[in-house]
């Protein structure tokens, strides 16, 4: 559905996205993850067609987005992070005549409405005025937009912002259902929700693709199908971590924190074996300084981003100072 080969985005003098290739089959919903300032939004608006590349191809539904950007946007519904809404108009109003600008015929325009009001749940809200709503229900009429011309891709850019928990399980499902029917990207900083939904993921950070497959795939490509491991020590001579560092099957060390008399919190990660657990006991006996507690979860999604990715080393606003530059 998607082919994306060498794609090259700068603006000015830098660079957002860097020689990037990948692919999305058909009716499949991927993740489209990183930190702010990563390239994610740009890549998604190259896409779309709202920005070209500098270099690279990319094809959608077999169309390149640079020769029939007409076509591309055709096979597209798309769901920006701001939702742009004529805040006068009735919601009913809005998706006519959104779905008249997308071509839906006239024979069927009202049917399209009405099923994307259904799917979103705005049948309750449909006669009111779009400036009336809540930040939800706007998103909600944002995600209808998206649905109204019935498009074989859905690109949505964190698409559960301003929702309630229940609201956001709602969407949840639909994305889950929208899956068997066509191809969807979907970007969000909520990593469980993406977890929950997604088949597979893709992980960019400073404009680079830098992890790619289902969650198992990324754990395991980084030696991480084991546990997240909290050890709480009394360690007065600060051993601690580099005694942790040696154990057998400790792939990770987090900062320690301190506290006080010695007291420290570290996390560990480890690879599979319950073993290692009775490892770090045995070295830290052997250390000399006290194990008070030790705890374990299986690794999510969350701590695989956090291990591929360095926030703190990525300038979070480079996306914003290319859109200015853009512009």
């Amino acid at each position: 559905m998607i082919k994306v080969e060498q794609l090259t985005k700068r603006f000015a003098a830098t660079t957002a996205v860097s020689d990037i290739s990948f692919d999305v089959r058909p009716k499949e919903v991927v993740g489209f993850l990183g930190p702010n300032g990563a390239g994610k939004s740009t890549t998604l608006k190259v896409i779309t067609g709202f920005y070209s590349a500098t270099s690279g191809s990319v094809l959608v539904d077999g169309h390149d987005v640079s020769r029939r950007p007409e076509a591309v946007k055709r096979a597209i519904g798309y769901l920006p992070e701001n939702v742009p809404l004529y805040p006068e108009m009735r919601v009913h109003e809005y998706l006519r005549y959104r779905a008249a600008l997308k071509r839906v015929p006239g024979s069927r325009r009202r049917a399209a409405v009405d099923s994307a009001l259904e799917r979103c749940r705005l049948g309750d809200v449909r006669t009111r005025i779009i400036g009336q709503l809540s930040k939800g229900y706007r998103q909600r009429v944002g995600l209808a937009d998206a649905l109204v011309g019935d498009p074989k891709l859905l690109i949505l850019d964190e698409p559960t912002i301003g929702l309630d928990p229940n609201q956001i399980r709602q969407v949840r499902e639909l994305i889950r259902d929208l899956g068997r029917e066509r191809t969807v990207i979907l970007s969000s900083h909520i990593l469980p929700e993406v977890e929950a939904v997604c088949s597979r993921v893709l992980i960019i950070n400073r404009g680079k693709i830098v992890g790619q497959g289902d969650p198992g795939e990324l754990r395991a490509g980084l030696g991480k199908e084991g546990a997240s491991i909290t050890l709480e020590v009394r360690d007065p001579e600060g051993r601690a971590p580099e005694v942790l560092k040696a154990v057998e099957g400790v792939t990770g060390v987090g900062e320690p924190i301190a506290g006080e008399d010695g007291l420290a919190v570290f996390e560990v990660t480890a690879g599979a074996g319950a073993s290692v657990r009775e490892r770090i006991f045995d070295a830290a006996v052997g250390a000399g300084f006290k194990l008070l507690g030790m705890s374990s979860r299986t690794l999510s999604l969350e701590d695989v981003f956090v291990q591929i990715t360095t926030s703190e080393d990525c300038d979070e606003g480079d996306a914003e100072r290319d859109e200015e530059v853009a512009q």
